[in-house]
């Protein structure tokens, strides 16, 4: 009891705080997200031990496949709990704010080092890309905990696939905030016991087993999100850029949006976020510039903990592609529907993407498992887009 009444206190405190943070937190970022996220990895960094590790090496633990169990049962306890058949949303990631039609363009000249997979060639490919929330509930938009996601499903990418279930698609996935809220999956089926109890907070501050300095860089970046089409986006976890080169990725949109909240400090409309998506793209067209950043040091730069975020001293971002998405409209009750029934899963991809680390070699078969138990609830099949689909 005593639990839940202060998780609900602290809970409360920071809906309250999300009605005023745009005013104080442009001010809050200037002096304090990079003096912060600075020592917040500084002291991840001193109280890790070096694996080991060679650049682009994955270190599999025994106990690997009981930890994802107990993920899976909780994930999809807490999704049938919280929705009915027919109406069943996601895991994680779970509120869509939209999935909009785009298409990413392949930069020319790109060094030879960068020139594998999906960036080999010149090129375009047609994309839905989805923006969502965090999960695991769909709150009105203000009560969020202010982390947004980003799902990118290329198609006519050609080559085999590491899951049979599509065989045309690449699919990029990322968040608002560079480092992961949990650094490993043991750490996320901790997360997932708090959250089936609905006391989150309690994984960052039980004192048994603390995790303050991720709650610490959550905090540095997570913030009352305006607009989707306004915010970058990073992977936080590795994957393969050809065999033997490791690589986060990110989106980093090109030109500032409106990302203005109406009715603040009052409650402003519960999908204010999707509202503010449309009246973008319905005035004009969105970008994002896509970047890599090369592993070049295994110990600071880590495979297997995705809390650590890798220095760009020792690698810096390079710009590969351009996510254009269209004036358009992606509200209609046809495209949303469309929107709850896509997959993304990291492992719709090519050999040259393959995903790596503990937080990626769950996501196989989680993000698998979990999709068709929604689609199953909702009663409907798994379906590959191929970018020709249109709606009403």
């Amino acid at each position: 009891m005593e639990l839940r009444w202060l998780h609900d206190v602290l809970q409360g405190t920071l809906y309250a705080e999300r009605r005023i943070d745009p005013w104080i937190r442009p001010a809050l970022d200037a002096l304090l997200q990079r003096p912060g996220t600075a020592l917040v990895q500084a002291l991840i960094r001193a109280g890790r031990k070096d694996e080991g590790l060679s650049l682009a090496e994955e270190r599999i633990e025994p106990d690997e496949a009981a930890i994802l169990d107990q993920i899976l049962t909780r994930m999809r306890a807490h999704m049938a709990q919280d929705f009915a058949p027919a109406t069943m949303e996601r895991g994680g990631n779970t509120k869509t704010h939209g999935v909009v039609r785009g298409e990413l363009t392949v930069h020319p000249g790109l060094p030879e080092a960068l020139r594998k997979g999906i960036f080999a060639v010149e090129r375009s490919y047609p994309a839905w890309v989805r923006f969502g929330g965090p999960g695991p509930h769909t709150p009105p938009d203000i009560d969020d905990v202010g982390v947004l996601s980003i799902g990118v499903k290329l198609m006519d990418v050609p080559g085999p696939k590491l899951l049979d279930d599509e065989a045309h698609t690449q699919d990029l996935t990322g968040i608002s905030c560079p480092t992961f809220t949990t650094p490993t999956a043991r750490e996320n089926a901790y997360l997932q016991y708090w959250s089936r109890r609905e006391l989150p907070l309690w994984y960052f501050l039980n004192p048994g087993r603390p995790h303050l300095l991720d709650l610490l860089m959550q905090g540095l970046w997570s913030k009352t999100q305006g607009n989707p089409l306004g915010t970058p986006y990073y992977s936080c976890v590795p994957y393969l850029l050809g065999e033997g080169t490791a690589m986060h990725y990110a989106f980093f949109p090109e030109a500032a949006v409106d990302m203005r909240v109406d009715r603040l400090p009052r409650r402003p409309s519960d999908n204010y976020l999707r509202e503010n998506m449309a009246k973008t793209l319905a005035a004009h067209a969105a970008r994002f510039t896509m970047t890599v950043q090369l592993q070049t040091d295994p110990r600071r730069m880590p495979i297997e903990h995705a809390g650590v975020l890798w220095p760009e001293r020792l690698s810096p971002r390079v710009p590969v592609a351009t996510l254009h998405l269209p004036p358009q409209r992606f509200d209609s009750p046809a495209q949303l529907a469309f929107a709850r029934n896509l997959a993304y899963n990291p492992w719709h991809c090519i050999a040259e993407h393959r995903p790596l680390g503990n937080l990626n070699r769950a996501r196989r078969r989680l993000y698998a498992e979990l999709s068709r138990f929604r689609q199953a609830a909702n009663g409907v099949g798994h379906v590959e887009p191929t970018g020709a689909e249109t709606f009403e």
